[in-house]
Protein backbone atom coordinates (compact mmCIF):
# COMPACT_ATOMS: atom_id res chain seq x y z
CA UNK A 1 0.00 0.00 0.00
CA UNK A 2 2.04 3.64 -1.06
CA UNK A 3 2.50 6.04 1.62
CA UNK A 4 1.46 9.75 0.50
CA UNK A 5 2.69 12.75 2.27
CA UNK A 6 -0.08 15.71 2.57
CA UNK A 7 1.14 19.38 3.79
CA UNK A 8 -1.35 21.03 5.54
CA UNK A 9 -0.58 24.03 7.10
CA UNK A 10 2.59 23.52 6.59
CA UNK A 11 2.43 20.16 8.45
CA UNK A 12 3.53 17.19 6.82
CA UNK A 13 0.80 14.20 7.13
CA UNK A 14 1.63 10.42 6.04
CA UNK A 15 -1.18 9.28 4.92
CA UNK A 16 -2.02 5.50 2.97
CA UNK A 17 -3.69 4.76 -0.10
CA UNK A 18 -5.02 2.59 -2.56
CA UNK A 19 -2.32 1.65 -5.72
CA UNK A 20 -2.65 4.10 -8.10
CA UNK A 21 -4.12 6.71 -6.06
CA UNK A 22 -1.43 8.98 -4.99
CA UNK A 23 -1.87 11.40 -7.30
CA UNK A 24 -5.60 12.01 -6.21
CA UNK A 25 -4.73 11.87 -2.67
CA UNK A 26 -2.25 14.83 -2.89
CA UNK A 27 -5.02 16.87 -5.13
CA UNK A 28 -7.47 16.20 -2.64
CA UNK A 29 -4.38 17.67 -0.23
CA UNK A 30 -3.63 20.25 -2.23
CA UNK A 31 -7.76 21.49 -1.91
CA UNK A 32 -7.73 20.98 1.79
CA UNK A 33 -4.80 23.57 2.45
CA UNK A 34 -5.78 25.91 0.20
CA UNK A 35 -9.23 26.11 2.05
CA UNK A 36 -6.82 26.15 5.09
CA UNK A 37 -4.65 28.83 4.17
CA UNK A 38 -8.17 30.69 2.96
CA UNK A 39 -9.16 30.35 7.01
CA UNK A 40 -5.78 31.12 8.04
CA UNK A 41 -6.16 34.65 6.47
CA UNK A 42 -9.15 35.09 8.04
CA UNK A 43 -8.96 34.00 11.47
CA UNK A 44 -5.32 33.32 11.90
CA UNK A 45 -3.38 30.83 13.05
CA UNK A 46 -5.79 29.20 15.83
CA UNK A 47 -4.40 25.88 16.17
CA UNK A 48 -4.38 22.89 13.63
CA UNK A 49 -6.92 21.16 15.20
CA UNK A 50 -9.37 23.67 14.65
CA UNK A 51 -8.45 24.80 11.43
CA UNK A 52 -8.98 21.31 10.14
CA UNK A 53 -12.48 20.99 11.75
CA UNK A 54 -13.25 24.77 10.40
CA UNK A 55 -11.49 23.15 6.65
CA UNK A 56 -13.54 20.61 6.77
CA UNK A 57 -16.73 22.58 7.52
CA UNK A 58 -16.47 24.59 4.85
CA UNK A 59 -16.11 21.92 2.17
CA UNK A 60 -18.82 20.43 3.96
CA UNK A 61 -20.72 23.41 3.17
CA UNK A 62 -19.81 23.53 -0.24
CA UNK A 63 -20.76 20.03 -0.89
CA UNK A 64 -24.17 20.31 0.28
CA UNK A 65 -24.41 23.58 -1.79
CA UNK A 66 -22.97 21.27 -4.68
CA UNK A 67 -25.61 18.31 -3.84
CA UNK A 68 -28.41 20.91 -3.79
CA UNK A 69 -27.23 22.25 -7.13
CA UNK A 70 -27.30 18.81 -8.44
CA UNK A 71 -31.14 17.60 -7.22
CA UNK A 72 -32.55 21.24 -8.69
CA UNK A 73 -30.37 19.78 -12.03
CA UNK A 74 -32.25 16.74 -11.84
CA UNK A 75 -35.33 17.78 -11.19
CA UNK A 76 -35.08 20.32 -14.58
CA UNK A 77 -33.85 17.38 -16.11
CA UNK A 78 -37.05 15.35 -15.57
CA UNK A 79 -39.01 18.16 -16.39
CA UNK A 80 -37.54 18.35 -19.75
CA UNK A 81 -38.20 14.48 -20.75
CA UNK A 82 -41.04 14.90 -19.27
CA UNK A 83 -42.14 17.42 -21.73
CA UNK A 84 -40.07 14.97 -24.50
CA UNK A 85 -42.53 12.43 -23.58
CA UNK A 86 -45.28 14.44 -24.62
CA UNK A 87 -48.01 12.52 -26.81
CA UNK A 88 -47.09 12.19 -30.09
CA UNK A 89 -50.78 14.26 -30.99
CA UNK A 90 -49.55 17.41 -29.25
CA UNK A 91 -46.25 17.78 -31.72
CA UNK A 92 -48.69 16.44 -34.62
CA UNK A 93 -50.67 19.92 -33.91
CA UNK A 94 -47.43 21.97 -33.24
CA UNK A 95 -46.28 20.28 -36.90
CA UNK A 96 -49.62 21.44 -38.18
CA UNK A 97 -49.42 25.09 -36.84
CA UNK A 98 -45.48 25.32 -38.18
CA UNK A 99 -46.82 24.37 -42.01
CA UNK A 100 -49.74 26.60 -41.69
CA UNK A 101 -47.59 29.13 -40.73
CA UNK A 102 -45.23 28.52 -43.78
CA UNK A 103 -47.87 28.34 -46.42
CA UNK A 104 -48.80 31.60 -45.44
CA UNK A 105 -45.61 33.34 -45.73
CA UNK A 106 -45.14 31.40 -49.30
CA UNK A 107 -48.65 32.70 -50.24
CA UNK A 108 -47.76 36.18 -49.03
CA UNK A 109 -44.51 35.84 -50.99
CA UNK A 110 -45.77 34.45 -54.30
CA UNK A 111 -48.21 37.67 -53.85
CA UNK A 112 -45.41 40.22 -53.70
CA UNK A 113 -43.76 38.28 -56.51
CA UNK A 114 -46.67 38.53 -58.73
CA UNK A 115 -46.85 42.17 -57.96
CA UNK A 116 -43.20 43.04 -59.01
CA UNK A 117 -43.48 40.94 -61.63
CA UNK A 118 -46.24 43.07 -62.96
CA UNK A 119 -44.66 46.37 -62.34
Amino acid sequence: MPLVNVLLNGRAYTLACDEGEEDHLRELGEFLDKRIRELTSTVGQVGDSRLLVMAGLVVADELNDAFARIEERDSEIAALKARLEEPAEAIGQAEDRVAEILESAAARIEAIAAKVSHT
